[in-house]
């Protein structure tokens, strides 16, 4: 029972810290990315979703048979891409596209979002599997 919920606190504090440092990053470079574009795309997010999505997809697929500590995995995948990814951020910048009446930006936002993350998670994914092979 006491082992338990140590466990449980080490997991919760692991991700807060990992979560901290996530959040950080992604603000950081989701500037870096937007002031270097110089558009008025939020290409920032864009860049930021798509290597969150990578890292997830290549975290999941390392953790599948592998024999990592249960407080890295949460610290990892729950913490820091949970932090770092920012798909609230791509909701409310989509909504004001659209509530700007730029319905084809915000349309390609969503499109370039959504298969430009679910090819980076598979990427992430396929990229670890080769190398435990």
């Amino acid at each position: 029972m006491q082992e338990s919920f140590y466990w449980e606190n080490m997991t919760i504090l692991a991700i807060a810290i990992a979560g901290a440092i996530g959040s950080v990053l992604r603000y950081w470079l989701g500037r870096v990315v937007q002031r270097i574009a110089h558009v008025g795309f939020p290409v920032g997010t864009l860049v930021v979703n798509l290597l969150g999505c990578v890292a997830v997809g290549a975290l999941t697929a390392h953790f599948i048979n592998d024999e990592t500590h249960p407080v890295v995995r949460a610290a990892l995948v729950v913490g820091f891409c949970g932090g770092f990814t920012t798909f609230s951020t791509f909701s409310i910048e989509t909504y004001g596209l659209f509530a700007a009446g730029n319905w084809p930006r915000a349309s390609a936002y969503v499109a370039l979002s959504v298969v430009c993350c679910l090819v980076g998670t598979a990427a992430g994914f396929r990229f670890v599997n080769h190398l435990h092979r």
